[in-house]
């Protein structure tokens, strides 16, 4: 899914965030809540993350227009400690309520070496790597899970489902370089992408049943962390129990480098070992050069920057559904 596409048209940014940002606002949304929306989903085009991008929009703005999502949330902290903070995203879209988490979280990190935020009630919140990203533009290293109301009940379905494709929850661990791109894992945990079913990918589960047990064990973790800990089990108020596509937490952490040891000696064995993994090993098949999480991201964010962003036919028909229906202009001529 996150292929480049094969056709496309090119999209300027500032044109696809006044695009994005004005379908949410008139899909009921104040222009702050849509204006920080429509940032992160563009930074996901700009990595060429499309999954997580703007092709969302339409979806997204159904949400608040069929009251899934509260478009007026009161996000209010519930629980507060020196090092944490829990907040009440009140039933809507994910994205504000984790900024806010995560603005919490770097300030507690700055006060005392570490600090986390989480949010329940909330609906998805996208690319867990917005939020370990902002970490990193505020000097700490970020990690970030979500969490999910139920996982791991299959239910009855018959036959059961496999467990090596148990879940998907996105994760991201994001550490700041120098001179070097980030090493940024900005995942889901299964170690299968939703599209890798069948016959051909079911043999690999008895030839490398230790990647499966792997991608298992990051699911549980990550889903615990991001929806266990949050509290999202606890009956909402009121308030936030109306709203329907609130049935989710968020976890963000930040650790500021500078608590443990000097900036520059932390970014410089980044760039170190960024670049001799770049220098001294062989690049996966099908690859042309060895670079670590993070490193195709970088590119790919300067080229879309510069050229446009690749706006391929999936994303072309979510765009033209929203904007037909909410009555804004296509960010591209056509």
């Amino acid at each position: 899914m996150n292929r480049p596409p094969e056709a496309f048209v090119l999209v300027d940014e500032e044109r696809l965030l006044n695009f994005s940002t004005t379908c949410f606002e008139k899909a009921g949304i104040t222009h702050e809540h849509a204006a920080i929306i429509s940032r992160l989903l563009v930074n996901s085009d700009l990595r060429g993350v499309r999954s997580h991008g703007t092709a969302t929009v339409n979806g997204y703005c159904g949400g608040f227009e069929n009251g899934s999502f509260n478009p007026n949330p009161n996000i209010r902290v519930i629980h507060e400690t020196p090092t944490a903070v829990v907040l009440d995203g009140n039933g809507t879209l994910g994205y504000l309520p984790m900024v806010r988490a995560t603005e919490h979280a770097i300030a507690k990190a700055k006060e005392v070496g570490i600090g986390m935020g989480l949010v329940r009630y909330i609906g998805h919140y996208g690319s867990a790597g917005h939020y370990a990203r902002i970490c990193n533009e505020a000097g700490c290293i970020g990690f970030s899970v979500q969490g999910y109301q139920n996982q791991g009940n299959a239910g009855n379905q018959d036959p059961k489902p496999q467990l090596g494709y148990y879940g998907n929850p996105p994760i991201c661990f994001a550490i700041p370089s120098d001179e070097e791109p980030p090493v940024i894992l900005d995942a889901a945990t299964c170690i299968m992408a939703d599209y890798q079913r069948g016959p051909d990918f079911d043999a690999l589960l008895s030839v490398i049943p230790a990647a499966f047990f792997k991608s298992i064990g990051y699911t549980a973790v990550a889903s615990l962390l991001g929806g266990a800990l949050t509290g999202f089990t606890e009956p909402p108020p009121e308030d936030t129990a109306k709203w329907g596509g609130g049935g989710m937490g968020g976890m963000v952490l930040a650790i500021d480098i500078e608590s443990v040891v000097p900036p520059d000696i932390f970014h410089a064995e980044v760039d170190r070992m960024v670049h001799d993994v770049r220098e001294t090993y062989e690049p996966l098949p099908g690859t042309d050069r060895a670079l670590l999480p993070g490193g195709i991201e970088t590119e790919r964010t300067e080229k879309h920057r510069r050229d446009g962003i690749r706006y391929g036919e999936r994303e072309q028909e979510s765009a033209r559904g929203v904007s037909e229906r909410l009555g804004v202009p296509l960010p591209w001529d056509e």
